[in-house]
C-alpha cells in the first residue's frame, strides 16, 4: 500500500497544507466543522482542483483521473442504490468493470464475510439499520481492492452505543487488509480510539500531526488545546504506588492520586468540566481535593472558566453559568476544588523514584487518610465522580 504525501497543498479554505501519511496508516483528520476535512479527502481522490502536490510512493498524481487513483472513498452520505440488494450494491463497480461474474461473486462473498453481513446479502437498503448501512456501504468501497481508503465522518449519523462498536472493527478491518487511511471526523474520542496518528485542522491550516497521546499531553497551540477542551496538564517529577492499582503523583506542589497499574507517571491531564468546584468545603472523602484562591475568570459560549491558584499551581475549572451567578465568583475569592478520579488521563514514562511504602512523604499535601485505607477512600471517591 502507498504512502501519500501532500506538499503546499491550497484549496477553497485550505492553505498551504504539508502532511504525509504513512503506509498502511489510519490518520485521522480532526476539526471542526467547515475547517477543510473534507476539502483535503477530495485532493487525495482527485475529486476537485487544487495547487500544489499530491504523491502516493513518491509519484506525482497531479491530474490523474480520480478513477485511476485505485481509491475506495466512504462518502458522509452513504447514497445506497435503494432498488439494488446488499450483493448488487457491493457488486456495482465490478460489475461496471465487467469483471468475469465468478470473480464478482467470490469478491462479493469475500467482503460479506469480512464486514459480517452475509446475511443480509438479499436486503435492501430501507430494511437495513444505519449500522447495517455502513457496513454495505464499506463492503462497496472496497470493492476492487483501493489501496487507499477515504472515510469522511462516516459514523456521524449513528447512535453513540452503535458509532463506537463499528469504529473499534473499522480499525480492525483497516489493520486486516493493512490499507492506508484517511479517516475524518470532528469527535476526539472516535480520533483517539482509532487512530494511529491525529492531524489537527482549523481554519485551513495544518495545527499538530502527532499520536493521540501526544496531541492530548503535549497539544503544540492553544488553538489545539481550546479543540481539545483546555485541558490541565501537570508535569509530575515523582510517583509511588500506594497500592495494587493506586499511585500518588507528585506534580509540583501538588500530590494526586490516580487510579493506575505500574509507577510510570510523566503528566496528568484532565479537562476544566472534570473538576468540581465549590466556594464551600464539601464533604466526602479526601481523595485530590484541594483549596486556593481565583486568580481570573474567562467567559466562553458554553460555560465560565475559572482560574485557580493552588499552592502555586494554575488550575482551571468549568463552571455552568447559573452556577457561576448563584456563588458569586470573583477574583481573589477562596474557593475548593476536586478533581474527578475517573476523568484524570494518565501519559507514562520512567519515573525518577519509586516508593512502595503506603505513605506520604512529610510536607505533601494530598487528601487521603493513609491511617485508613487508600482503597476505601478510591473507591468512595469513585462513586461521587
Amino acid at each position: 500500500m502507498p504512502d501519500i504525501e501532500l506538499t503546499n497543498i491550497s484549496r477553497h479554505i485550505c492553505s498551504d497544507i504539508n502532511l504525509k501519511i504513512d503506509d498502511g496508516e489510519l490518520m485521522v483528520i480532526l476539526g471542526p466543522s467547515g475547517s477543510g476535512k473534507t476539502t483535503l479527502l477530495n485532493v487525495v481522490s482527485g475529486l476537485t482542483e487544487y495547487t500544489g502536490s499530491v504523491a502516493f510512493n513518491g509519484k506525482k498524481m497531479d491530474g490523474i483521473d480520480a478513477s485511476r487513483r485505485k481509491i475506495g472513498y466512504l462518502f458522509q452520505q452513504l447514497v445506497l442504490f435503494p432498488h439494488m440488494d446488499v450483493r448488487r450494491n457491493i457488486a456495482y463497480s465490478l460489475e461496471l468493470k465487467r469483471l468475469p461474474s465468478d470473480q464478482i461473486e467470490a469478491r462479493v462473498n469475500e467482503l460479506l464475510k469480512l464486514t459480517k453481513i452475509k446475511h443480509l446479502a438479499s436486503r435492501y437498503p430501507k430494511h437495513l439499520s444505519g449500522g447495517e448501512k455502513q457496513r454495505v456501504a464499506l463492503a462497496r468501497a472496497l470493492a476492487l481492492s483501493p489501496e487507499v481508503l477515504l472515510l469522511d465522518e462516516p459514523l456521524s449519523s449513528l447512535d453513540l452505543q452503535t458509532s463506537k462498536y463499528l469504529r473499534m472493527e473499522l480499525r480492525q478491518f483497516q489493520k486486516t487488509l493493512g490499507i492506508t487511511t484517511i479517516y475524518v471526523t470532528h469527535d476526539l474520542a472516535e480520533a483517539e480510539e482509532i487512530a494511529d496518528r491525529i492531524a489537527i485542522i482549523h481554519n485551513g491550516k495544518l495545527q499538530q500531526v502527532a499520536t493521540p497521546d501526544e496531541v492530548f499531553f503535549f497539544p503544540h497551540n492553544s488553538v489545539v488545546s481550546d479543540f481539545l477542551g483546555a485541558p490541565n496538564i501537570l508535569v509530575c517529577q515523582s510517583c509511588r504506588e500506594l497500592e495494587q492499582g493506586v499511585v500518588e503523583a507528585s506534580c509540583g506542589a501538588l500530590s494526586v492520586i490516580v487510579a493506575h497499574e505500574g509507577n510510570s507517571v510523566n503528566r496528568l491531564a484532565f479537562l476544566p468540566r472534570d473538576i468540581f468546584l465549590s466556594d464551600n468545603r464539601p464533604p466526602g472523602p479526601g481523595v485530590n481535593r484541594f483549596e486556593g484562591y481565583i486568580t481570573s475568570i474567562q467567559y466562553t459560549d458554553d460555560a465560565v472558566r475559572v482560574n485557580v491558584d493552588v499552592s502555586g499551581q494554575n488550575l482551571v475549572a468549568e463552571v455552568p453559568y447559573h452556577l457561576f451567578e448563584d456563588m458569586g465568583l470573583a477574583p481573589g475569592k477562596k474557593v475548593y476544588l476536586i478533581i474527578k478520579l475517573r476523568r484524570i488521563r494518565v501519559y507514562d514514562c520512567s519515573c525518577s523514584e519509586k516508593h512502595k511504602t503506603g505513605h506520604f512523604k512529610p510536607g505533601m499535601t494530598a487528601g487521603v487518610n493513609l491511617a485508613g485505607s487508600v482503597h476505601d477512600e478510591i473507591l468512595q471517591a469513585k462513586k461521587l465522580n
